[in-house]
């Protein structure tokens, strides 16, 4: 029996064992299949939410996509073309996208008729060319009856083998940017016109200075063809005093935006033109640079009126100066244009016994022809005038109350100095009416003084102003200097004047020469300074040396 218990006894601690054994495995799967679960779910999550993702980013594109202006489409790549995608904003031209998509339209439906065989060609040249994008502009008819413009850029789709599957792409409303384009070209056409029969001539200039372009007036004002023209600068026509003064003022000229100047021209047979040239540089709205622009005027029948302006006018000074023993004379005009405003003469005295001079010198405001009109009437005035006994301050008093009658209201002007000289009795009268002072140097000192008192208006702006004369005696030696602004207002290619400063170093360098040599040397130096160019005012002066001897 105690045999038999403990047998049993064992029998069954091993089957407990065993029992235990097996519950430890099962636990142990247990945890296992619980840690799978776990796993299970988190990836089921993780996917979850990851379709959630996918379907908010696809809501979100598909929102921006219906509320774009740009409509997508996808087609199969097949003759039929069918669709089997078009985005739902194609309601904006008042069209169901489920229409195109369902077969009750077509897409060809709503394209412009006139465009149909343009559009067609385009497609099968693309086709034929295998090309992977290409883009196309072309009409369509809105569901209201409108018309617009669409930019049609497509791309193919292929398969792994290369086949193609699809065409895709954007279709975009361009109508407001055609709208500018073809306002653009209008505008464009009638510049161009207006260019092209203009009765001025046109051309614009590259950077290195040659023509681009130039209208049919242009080539008519000097006897070229246009081809003939191109390539050209202006140089290749200019004539040698134009040339220079283009080369002298050429980096002045290319900083200002806007410059206008007069020169003259060769035309093709020979003869000179004339001409009047206002040009600018071009930019575009990036301040980037497009050409040089030049409009330019055939003045030829303006000049010969205005030479014969000038002519009368020259032919009105002084031919030669008075010979007064004791003086040595010289004077000179030059216009800024062919006739100007200045004014200078010789009145000798009345009594022949006891010779005296007087010298007058002024400046009409403005010049060109209408400054010189004004001067020979008050040349003839004054000339009148002195004729006729009477002081200084007299003549230019009843000369002033001429003069304002003739210019009430006209806003014109003159300055004058007038100068009486009396060498026998070494005195000088003078009256200063709005100018500038006559300048005395002494070589002996080496100082320069001013004729300045007595300063009164111009002639010309108030009726009853009177003129008083003034005196001063006249040394042996001396050497007088009555000029106009255009001199010591004469301007380099700097903008910087002349300046009276370097008025007085000529005559001091020149001061041991002849009235005439001192004059010239005054004219060279200012043509000088301002490198050849064409004065801007008129120049004028007139040079007296005190104790001239005549041998």
């Amino acid at each position: 029996m105690s045999n038999d218990s403990n047998t049993s006894r064992e029998e069954l601690a091993i089957e407990v064992a065993n029992l235990r054994a097996q519950l430890a495995d099962a636990e142990d799967t247990l945890v296992k299949l619980q840690e799978k679960m776990s796993q299970g779910e988190a990836v089921c999550k993780n996917e979850i939410e990851q379709m959630r993702q996918t379907r908010k980013t696809l809501g979100i594109a598909n929102l921006i996509v219906e509320n774009s202006p740009a409509v997508l489409f996808r087609r199969e790549a097949t003759e039929d073309a069918t669709l089997v995608y078009v985005s739902e904003n194609i309601s904006q031209w008042g069209y169901d996208a489920a229409k195109f998509l369902d077969g009750s339209m077509v897409f060809q439906d709503i394209v412009l008729p006139e465009d149909h065989p343009r559009l067609e060609a385009e497609i099968v040249g693309y086709r034929d060319q295998d090309v992977e994008e290409y883009a196309q502009e072309y009409r369509i008819v809105t569901a209201d009856g409108n018309v617009r413009w669409i930019s049609d850029e497509t791309s193919v789709i292929r398969d792994e083998n290369g086949i193609k599957l699809f065409n895709q792409g954007v279709l975009m409303d361009i109508t407001r940017r055609k709208k500018a384009e073809e306002a653009l070209a209008g505008s464009e056409y009638k510049f161009r016109r207006t260019l092209e029969t203009a009765g001025e001539g046109y051309l614009m200039l590259d950077k290195n200075l040659r023509m681009v372009e130039v209208n049919d007036a242009y080539c008519r004002m000097l006897g070229y063809e246009r081809e003939e023209m191109l390539g050209k600068t202006t140089y290749d026509f200019a004539t040698q005093e134009y040339r220079r003064f283009l080369e002298a003022n050429k980096e002045r000229f290319l900083k200002q935006e806007h410059r206008r100047f007069e020169g003259s021209l060769y035309h093709k047979d020979g003869h000179v033109v004339p001409v009047l040239v206002n040009a600018n540089t071009l930019r575009d709205e990036d301040d980037e640079f497009i050409g040089h622009v030049a409009f330019v005027v055939d003045l030829t029948e303006q000049k010969k009126a205005v030479e014969l302006a000038g002519e009368v006018q020259k032919s009105l000074l002084p031919g030669v100066a008075p010979r007064i023993p004791g003086l040595d004379i010289a004077g000179n005009s030059v216009a800024s244009e062919i006739a100007g405003g200045d004014y200078f003469d010789y009145l000798e005295g009345l009594d022949p016994e006891h010779p005296s001079v007087s010298v007058a010198v002024g400046d009409i405001s403005g010049h060109g022809v209408d400054a010189a009109l004004l001067m020979t009437t008050a040349r003839g005035f004054l000339r009148m005038r002195a004729a006729q006994p009477g002081s200084p301050g007299q003549i230019v008093t009843e000369m002033n109350r001429h003069l304002a009658t003739d210019l009430d209201g006209s806003g014109r002007f003159m300055t004058l100095f007038y100068l009486t000289m009396d060498p026998e009795n070494q005195k000088a009268h003078w009256v200063r009416a709005g100018h500038d002072p006559a300048m005395i140097y002494c070589p002996k000192l080496d100082f320069f003084t001013e004729l300045s008192e007595g300063a009164g208006l111009p002639l010309g702006v108030l009726k009853e102003s009177d003129y008083v004369e003034q005196a001063n005696e006249m040394h042996p030696g001396q050497i007088i200097a009555i000029g106009t602004d255009g001199i010591w207002e004469a301007r380099n290619r700097e903008g910087e004047m002349f300046g009276k400063q370097r008025f007085k170093d000529v005559v001091r360098n020149t001061a041991d020469l002849s009235a005439q040599e001192i004059m010239d040397a005054v004219f060279e130096a200012v043509r000088k300074y301002t490198g050849g160019s064409k004065p801007e005012d008129d120049i004028t002066l007139v040079i007296v040396k005190y104790g001239f001897t005549d041998e």
